[in-house]
């Protein structure tokens, strides 16, 4: 029954996409195209991510994590957060699974929706494409204000959530593991 509840969505999802393939076949068959491309788009991106998850799990000790980017990890940890989503490869939804791997090894919350922050904002190769599309002076107004704002959100967040809400972050990322 608990698999049933997991997938609900899925199955509704399914039945609409079903249904519009009935009522009208080519907005039907436009659904199944497009989201057959996603699929496939997330099957090419998903297992060299999950392969860098799992040599990053074991080549990198817990000790090592938390000294640079654990509680008192400071502006090595920002720095190190910010260096990390800005190199990363990948879509957004492939930066989930990297901090999962990030909250089991200790690092501090903050730091870890450091490198979401980055990783969605401040990508080298979309820099270089602003800086070459939209001019030197856009691009740094752009990033100077997406490292506040990470920063902002990252902090703000770590406050606002309880000590309870971040020990079930925490303790859902170690069940995903």
């Amino acid at each position: 029954m608990k698999q049933v509840k997991r997938y609900r969505f899925f199955v509704v999802m399914l039945g609409i996409a079903l249904g519009m393939l009935l009522f009208n076949h080519d907005l039907g068959v436009k659904v199944f195209t497009l989201s057959t491309d996603s699929v496939l788009g997330m099957l090419g991106v998903l297992p060299p991510i999950f392969i860098l998850i799992g040599l990053l799990d074991v080549w990198v000790k817990k000790e090592t994590m938390v000294k640079y980017m654990g509680k008192d990890s400071g502006i090595i940890g920002i720095l190190l957060g910010f260096f990390l989503g800005s190199v990363a490869a990948g879509p957004l939804y492939g930066a989930f699974p990297v901090a999962g791997v990030f909250l089991n090894k200790g690092s501090r919350l903050a730091n870890v929706l450091i490198i979401v922050g980055a990783w969605s904002t401040m990508k080298i190769p979309q820099i270089l494409f602003e800086w070459a599309s939209m001019g030197l002076k856009f691009t740094l107004i752009r990033f100077v204000m997406d490292i506040f704002g990470v920063l902002i959100i990252a902090y703000s967040m770590e406050k606002l959530l309880t000590p309870k809400d971040q020990q079930e972050i925490y303790a859902l990322a170690k069940k995903m593991n």
